[in-house]
């Protein structure tokens, strides 16, 4: 599918119009509340708006997969959303497939760096057949100076402030190129703000204050776990948080988090919740401030917002100043996804007429039309989901074809 639709998709028909948008919530607004499960060592939190609407973004560990998808159970009796894995590493993918299991998912968004790890491409190929959409934070094309936003109803949205590919290249030549290349995204409602920021490397925080964002929120989800690298002293300051929250395991084996970002977390006189001290962390908002509890019966704070109202983005966001450089530790680059597989062609009795991908001119049909092994769906030939699967593939030369064995997929609409 094209940009345009992927990003008008997640704008309107994703969950809800941002209209209303910088409006403080009224006083018979329901919460916002996002709890930050305790996976171990690893991420995993549930956002769940005023309307109902449930975003998760990161699915922990695989040891925690049984945990999370009980507890998502107990919290969610629809399908979520939308589902975000911020970078495709272990310990923030493992659990994704059992949480959809266990409730359903609508979409699932990632940021679309590649990575050759099985798990990721396993966890590709099951959303690929197992969610409707599936996307990565791409701008509005026709508004590239602006942020993606999605609403959640009630005056709650989310803006993706990185990564911003196409209009700018992922970040590379960095200490963890999927660390830097992280979704890092801020949740707003009213005064109050909850900023995810994935692994996010000190690289992505000195690319972001670039930007002319507010970056204010009441709770940080910190970066890496509490790494000495991340959580720098210049992103904090433009941050500014009453509540820090960390997820890590007990006793973990990288010492997360450290003294270090320990320290500076200290300096800025944000009160620290830690999931391995105070198991499950729950942050509730009313719009004017933030309520959060340990899970273990411990710590709690009322957090007042201050945040201004208003949009994310204080004016333009432009490209970072290019940086070109090659990556001195990327892992290997993985074969082409989808190339791999076996290809069965199925043609309609006649066959007809094809035309060669990329000759045909602008507005043209679509020749062909591709199904993934153990999809319901079929897709576009240009949808940009089948380059992240690496499934064997069958090729419809038809749309009639395709259509008796399958059903359209969302995210292209062949």
């Amino acid at each position: 599918m094209t940009s345009f639709t992927r990003w008008l998709t997640l704008l309107v028909l994703l969950l809800a119009p941002l209209t209303g948008l910088a409006a403080a919530p009224s006083a018979a607004s329901r919460p916002l509340t996002v709890y930050f499960f305790d996976v171990g060592q690893g991420d995993a939190a549930l956002v769940v708006s005023p309307t109902g609407k449930t975003v998760l973004i990161d699915g922990g560990p695989p040891e925690a997969r049984e945990r999370l998808a009980r507890r998502l159970r107990e919290l969610v009796k629809e399908p979520l959303d939308l589902v975000i894995l911020t970078h495709p590493h272990l310990d923030h993918l493992g659990g994704l497939t059992e949480a959809v299991r266990a409730v359903g998912a609508k979409r699932f968004m990632d940021p679309g760096f590649d990575h050759p790890s099985d798990a990721y491409r396993d966890l590709l190929d099951f959303v690929g057949g197992a969610v409707g959409q599936v996307m990565t934070p791409e701008p509005n094309p026709k508004s590239p100076e602006t942020l993606l936003t999605i609403g959640l109803g009630e005056g709650v949205s989310l803006s993706v402030l990185w990564p911003r590919v196409p209009q700018e290249p992922f970040l590379d030549d960095t200490r963890s190129d999927p660390n830097s290349n992280s979704i890092v995204a801020k949740l707003t409602y009213g005064k109050t703000a909850i900023l995810f920021t994935g692994d996010a490397e000190p690289d992505t925080e000195a690319a972001l204050l670039q930007k002319r964002i507010d970056f204010t929120s009441t709770v940080l989800k910190v970066a890496h776990h509490g790494g000495r690298h991340s959580s720098t002293a210049a992103f904090l300051a433009a941050v500014k948080p009453k509540a820090a929250v960390i997820s890590c395991g007990v006793g973990n084996d990288y010492g997360h988090p450290t003294p270090e970002a320990l320290e500076r977390l200290k300096a800025t006189g944000a009160r620290v919740f830690r999931t391995d001290q105070d198991g499950e962390v729950v942050a509730v908002s009313d719009g004017t401030s933030v309520s959060l509890r340990a899970g273990n019966g411990g710590a709690a704070l009322v957090a007042p917002g201050g945040v201004k109202p208003g949009p994310v983005a204080l004016g333009p966001i432009l490209p970072s100043p290019s940086r070109a450089r090659r990556s001195r530790d990327r892992e290997p680059e993985p074969a082409p996804r989808g190339g791999t597989g076996a290809v069965t062609v199925k043609r309609p009795d006649p066959a007809p007429p094809t035309t060669p991908r990329g000759s045909a001119a602008v507005g043209a049909e679509v020749s062909r039309f591709i199904g993934l092994k153990g999809s319901k769906v079929f897709h576009r030939e240009d949808c940009g989901a089948l380059k992240r699967s690496k499934s064997e593939r069958t090729v419809y030369t038809s749309r009639d074809a395709a259509a008796r064995e399958r059903r359209p997929a969302e995210d292209c609409h062949p």
